[in-house]
């Protein structure tokens, strides 16, 4: 059973115990553009009790300096090394991991994000954002021209996601060979500012059902993503907590990499999620309300 924290003898132990606090944005900072309730005072706490603050998100709709931006807007201390998306996390897998050639492309299924990290990275890309691509037109085999040099499809969060997109990624996948088939995460939904929407993992899903083939997939919880930050970031897992809104992403993320787990309950689990008939098996090591109830421990 989790531990339900209430106390402050119980969220001060907590901080004095965790050097490195990675945190989940979507959910448990904010929802959409409103701060949730005590998240920005939180961060500050630890700062100033020396805990170094990562942000892992699946979201992968932005780039990190285009989520940069976006915790600058809200007033969230935070800098670009400090933020690992899945848009990031994937660029580095196609060019450190694939090791992608120069001469070669990915086909994108997203949004600008994504094309900034691999542009970022040195990665050659088509699709995506492109205005042929993202159009409500009829697709036409006869007048599609396959671009052999594609050797990847890259899924993610797309907005735009229309019939075009997914027979251009299918033709890639089942006629160049050796076509890799990428997601940047497999989350069904994501947490709007009104409500849940469908995530990047149903984005995929048509393309999944079509090939009868499972992508690899990049963002939490895939160790993938653990690796991307060891890579530029050194802790001690034994001293660091995963702090997320999800179990089959955030909580399970941090298990598999023998990080504590704290689950906050502003986002997709619910306290019947973890404590009813039908208890899910990921059980995380602590549980809180809100991010924001860790004031407590400075008095607020």
């Amino acid at each position: 059973m989790p531990a339900h924290l209430t106390t402050y003898p119980e969220y001060s132990l907590l901080i004095d115990r965790y050097d490195t606090w990675m945190f989940d944005c979507d959910g448990v900072l904010w929802h959409g553009d409103r701060l949730i309730e005590g998240a920005v005072e939180v961060l500050e706490i630890l700062r100033k009790r020396g805990k170094r603050i990562l942000f892992v998100t699946n979201n992968a709709s932005k780039s990190r300096k285009s989520y940069k931006a976006k915790f600058d807007q809200l007033g969230v201390e935070a800098s670009v090394e400090e933020i690992y998306g899945s848009a990031y996390a994937s660029a580095v897998y196609i060019s450190s991991v694939m090791k992608l050639p120069k001469d070669k492309k990915v086909y994108v299924i997203g949004m600008a994000g994504i094309e900034e990290e691999l542009r970022e990275e040195g990665v050659s890309f088509i699709g995506g954002t492109d205005p042929a691509d993202c159009t409500l037109e009829p697709f036409s085999l006869s007048s599609f021209s396959l671009d052999p040099d594609v050797q990847a499809v890259l899924c993610g969060l797309d907005l735009s996601v229309n019939y075009t997109k997914l027979s251009k990624a299918f033709q890639y996948l089942t006629r160049n060979p050796g076509c890799q088939f990428l997601v940047t995460n497999e989350d069904s939904t994501f947490p709007s500012a009104d409500g849940l929407l469908p995530g990047a993992g149903a984005i995929s899903a048509p393309l999944r059902f079509a090939l009868e083939r499972d992508p690899i997939s990049i963002g939490k919880p895939a160790k993938t993503m653990l690796d991307c930050i060891q890579a530029k970031v050194k802790f001690d897992p034994e001293r660091t907590i995963m702090v997320g809104d999800r179990l089959n992403t955030d909580i399970l993320f941090g298990q598999a990499g023998g990080l504590a787990t704290l689950l906050v309950l502003t986002g997709i689990t619910s306290k019947q999620d973890i404590t009813g008939p039908n208890a899910s098996p990921i059980v995380p090591d602590y549980v809180t309300q809100s991010i924001g109830d860790l004031r407590v421990v400075d008095g607020q």
